[in-house]
């Protein structure tokens, strides 16, 4: 994808004949609308439905696009990643296959802080030029929202310029970009044993910083013994309470902490990856409205054997998303088709559950679902057009990317 729009937008669009999965919850399974129009004017939907019912001033845009009877979706939404970082850890990934683990690996100095050397010595415009094939895959799928987390700085500066780079890939792109503050990912080497003292010297300073210059619109954190425990991660939480910033948690991938139920009593966001996430947390979840994230791409990395706790999360009536996780060490992973792939394969999510995963729960997530997510009057013109005959193919197939246009805001991505 070159990411450059059709220059020729114009102030009012129709994509007609065309079949809609709206991801309505309204409208039942995937919000399904036969023989669909969308009407779109200064890049929002003024109208999504039947195109029989299309009101007559709506009926002549500056635009008219045949869909041909192509499948159209909300554009997606990957909730949970780590583009911005520098280098890669393929030789980790080498050691894991010789039998080594993701906690063996970062107690011994690697995992997360292996990465952060290689994401300090570079520059902001050098951790964006870094940052964008791989962001331009995912947009090159239909994605248009994108999550971007810090954490591979692990010091005021570096996390901060982090966020100044995801900032950027929202100039250089036609992408929605969210930034979630993740100083709390892991404690560097000079900080051994000293968490507190980092969240004293890093992350809190950090925030403050952050906040001021408009740089967080979430704040993160990775609770786990090889990390941060949940009264660490409380003293963060409160911060970001104070500055009015959402929250969200990395809880129970490798083990049952109480992150999850940390995460709700704060009304987080999402609790993301949760393998180790019992029936009371995902009670909690599911009365704060905190989503469930999973995430298959570290589950398929890390050869994981303990499924998240799926049954348990529908039970509760939690809202379940789906990202890609895309990170250097535990989830080198950039396809989000593939993703949900992996979500339906090896979790049994069903097919509503796969696409409303990256969709309409995405968005959610991410606490934008006012704003994409769902096709519908009122929202951004976000929208995917897709060479399918039914949505199925989109979960099904692996390796196929039937993608035929990515829409963002009314104006037409070139592929």
């Amino acid at each position: 994808m070159n990411g450059k729009a059709d220059m020729e937008a114009e102030r009012s669009s129709l994509w007609r004949n065309v079949r809609l999965a709206t991801l309505r919850e309204d409208l039942g399974p995937l919000g399904i609308v036969e023989a669909g129009a969308v009407a779109v004017r200064d890049g929002r939907i003024v109208y999504a439905g039947a195109e029989a019912d299309l009101p007559s001033c709506l009926s002549s845009p500056d635009r008219m696009i045949d869909c041909e009877g192509r499948w159209m979706t909300p554009a997606l939404v990957d909730c949970h990643t780590h583009i911005v970082h520098g280098g890669n850890r393929a030789r980790e990934f080498q050691l894991r296959l010789e039998g080594a683990t993701y906690e063996e690996i970062a107690r011994a100095g690697g995992g997360i802080v292996s990465t952060v050397n290689a994401t300090n010595a570079l520059s902001i415009d050098e951790l964006v030029e870094a940052a964008l094939p791989r962001l331009d895959t995912l947009l090159s799928e239909g994605v248009a929202t994108v999550e971007v987390k810090s954490g591979y700085g692990l010091n005021v500066e570096a996390e901060l310029n982090m966020l100044r780079a995801a900032r950027k890939l929202a100039q250089v792109r036609p992408v929605r970009i969210v930034t979630s503050y993740l100083a709390a990912h892991a404690t560097p080497p000079e900080y051994k044993g000293r968490n507190a003292d980092y969240i004293d010297d890093v992350v809190l300073p950090g925030l403050s910083r952050g906040h001021a210059e408009g740089l967080v619109d979430a704040v993160d954190g990775f609770c786990e013994g090889i990390a941060f425990s949940p009264a660490e991660i409380a003293r963060v939480f409160d911060r970001a309470k104070a500055f009015g910033l959402p929250v969200k948690l990395h809880a129970e991938q490798l083990s049952d902490l109480g992150g999850a139920k940390l995460a709700a009593s704060y009304g987080a966001l999402s609790a993301d990856h949760l393998e180790y996430l019992d029936a009371d947390g995902a009670a909690a979840m599911a009365k704060a409205g905190t989503v469930a994230v999973l995430l298959p791409g570290a589950f398929y990395t890390l050869r994981e054997t303990r499924l998240p706790p799926v049954e348990a999360l529908r039970a509760a009536g939690a809202r379940i998303a789906i990202a890609t996780d895309s990170n250097p060490g535990t989830s080198p992973l950039t396809s989000l088709l593939l993703t949900i792939n992996m979500s339906a394969t090896l979790f049994r999510l069903t097919l509503e559950e796969c696409l409303a995963g990256v969709t309409r729960e995405a968005a959610r997530a991410l606490g934008i679902l006012g704003e994409t997510g769902t096709i519908e009057a009122g929202k951004s013109a976000d929208l995917a057009l897709w060479d399918i005959e039914a949505p199925a193919e989109l979960i099904y197939r692996i390796g196929f990317n039937p993608l035929s246009e990515l829409i963002f805001k009314g104006e037409r991505i070139a592929r």
